[in-house]
């Protein structure tokens, strides 16, 4: 499943324009890399998500083409949650590329 797409089932951003958005200013990583949205994203994917003031590491556990609210959370497992300053998110995605 593409990353953006599963991004909006799981409902981590509510829309799938977003998760794009998201991916193409390097602010989603899968398995350590910047993503781009159209990544495939299989069960035991990392992904690191830097949106707002914090920064989320979650494992894939399940991929579902359509979910439910009540389901849609057991998608990932939610491996760290940090707060962090907003100028230092970008500076830090791009230093771990180089």
């Amino acid at each position: 499943m593409r990353l953006d797409k599963y991004l909006k089932v799981a409902r981590l951003v509510k829309r799938r324009t977003l998760a794009k958005e998201l991916c193409d200013a390097g602010r989603v990583k899968h398995n350590g890399r910047v993503a781009k949205a159209g990544s495939d994203i299989t069960i035991g994917s990392l992904l690191t998500l830097a949106y707002g003031n914090k920064e989320i590491d979650i494992r894939v556990m399940q991929i579902f083409n359509q979910a439910r609210v009540d389901v849609a959370n057991t998608m990932y497992d939610v491996l760290a949650e940090r707060r962090v300053e907003q100028a230092l998110i970008q500076k830090e995605f791009l230093d771990e590329d180089n």
